[in-house]
């Protein structure tokens, strides 16, 4: 009897909300979302995004120098 109230009870919940469905966000978009989350590992995810971060920057930064000679 508890199962079945349970069930009813969770098919009454609102839906979750996000602004866009998760196909049809990027892939930065949803590390964002797990680095965000305090899920166990998110810190991780977080800083590898600061790492790649840091070597776009540098990348770029080489790329404008080559180009400037």
């Amino acid at each position: 009897m508890r199962i079945a109230i349970l069930v009813g009870l969770a098919g009454c919940a609102a839906p979750a909300r996000f602004d866009k469905p998760r196909a049809a966000m990027t892939r930065r978009e949803r590390d964002s979302t797990v680095a965000a989350s305090g899920l166990p590992g998110s810190g991780v995810v977080k800083k590898a995004m600061s790492m790649t971060d840091a070597e776009n920057r540098r990348a770029a930064a080489v790329d404008s120098a080559s180009r400037e000679n």
